[in-house]
């Protein structure tokens, strides 16, 4: 195996990561004008994600840091030919973290309000552009011979990024309310879990669905298996938490999400950027950085990402237990 295959590997475990972890963030976000039904339970619902929020989006860093180290031409053509709605990502994600510290600094509700809109439209935009991304990712776009995006901004608003984005908005609310269900109790425990199940049907068709579509954009046995598997855990998911068990159910979502990213990941090799063109293609070869880079990056690797994991698991396991509103103290 090369290195390249290896750090390709590595992107798509990052990403993983990201989708897992900051997919029940955005969930949890999107779901505050559907589950809360005043200020105190807003608050519990933001505090299931106030101590791990900031730390998920780590993930991101890591994965974005990880494309241009190994595959500078990936990160360049990416990052240029998706600039519009990359750069919308970004800003919605600055809005969200600004909401998180903001929403509390002023005694005022009307003040709350402003900032909980910040906080529900920072939680869906980038869902639905992560998945209108990797949907073009996937289903290819027009580079020329350069490898530069010659495309126009509309052609990235095709039906299968479209439904890419769709699906990722409702399995990222599922998930969330999952996540909800598991952290909070009372009420919003209960509405969380009706809405998980609602919900997680849905999301079960549609990811079948994008999957499926996309085995037809260079599938192979390995991203047919994976899509299949990703479907299963997902069926898990929606009947663990009709059973009201929670815990699985959010180990089997945060399986699913896993491995349909995988799936991606999977339909792309050997590419990381196909094109109309298949000569125009950006492949694991011709878009990677020198054997020395990949090799100091290896070492990098191998020493701190053990680190940062033992570092984000105890965080979760300090915070571990459920809260609901009468952990909330009174005032803003």
């Amino acid at each position: 195996m090369q290195l390249t295959d290896v750090w390709f590997a590595a992107i798509a475990v990052l990403w993983t990561g990201y989708f897992i972890l900051e997919g029940f963030d955005f969930g949890v976000g999107a779901l505050l004008p559907v589950l809360a039904s005043d200020d105190t339970e807003r608050r519990v619902m933001i505090n299931t994600i106030g101590p791990v929020w900031d730390g998920n989006e780590v993930w991101l860093v890591t994965a974005a840091g990880a494309l241009f180290a190994a595959f500078p031409e990936w990160y360049a053509t990416l990052f240029s030919g998706f600039y519009l709605p990359l750069l919308v990502i970004l800003l919605a994600l600055i809005v969200r973290g600004v909401a998180f510290e903001y929403r509390t600094k002023q005694d005022s509700a009307r003040w709350r309000r402003g900032w909980d809109r910040c906080l529900i439209a920072g939680s869906i935009v980038p869902a639905v552009l992560w998945g209108v991304a990797f949907g073009n990712m996937v289903r290819g776009v027009r580079l020329d011979a350069r490898h530069e995006y010659v495309g126009g901004f509309w052609e990235l608003l095709n039906p299968y990024a479209l439904v890419g984005g769709l699906t990722m908005l409702v399995l990222f609310v599922t998930h969330g309310a999952i996540f909800l269900a598991l952290k909070t109790e009372g009420d919003i425990r209960r509405k969380a879990r009706a809405l998980a199940w609602k919900a997680g049907v849905v999301a079960g068709v549609l990811v079948a669905v994008f999957l499926g579509w996309g085995q037809f954009h260079g599938g192979s046995a390995v991203s047919v298996a994976l899509g299949v598997v990703a479907v299963v855990a997902w069926g898990l998911a929606v009947a663990a938490i009709a059973a009201g068990r929670e815990g699985w159910a959010f180990t089997a979502s945060a399986v699913a999400i896993g491995v349909a990213t995988l799936t991606l990941f999977a339909v792309l090799y050997p590419n990381v950027l196909p094109a109309v063109d298949p000569a125009n293609s950006l492949t694991t070869t011709n878009a990677a950085s020198t054997v020395k880079s990949l090799r100091i990056m290896t070492w990098a690797a191998v020493f701190f990402l053990p680190l940062v994991l033992l570092y984000q698991s105890w965080t979760y396991w300090v915070f571990r237990r459920r809260i609901g509103v009468r952990n909330i103290p009174a005032g803003h």
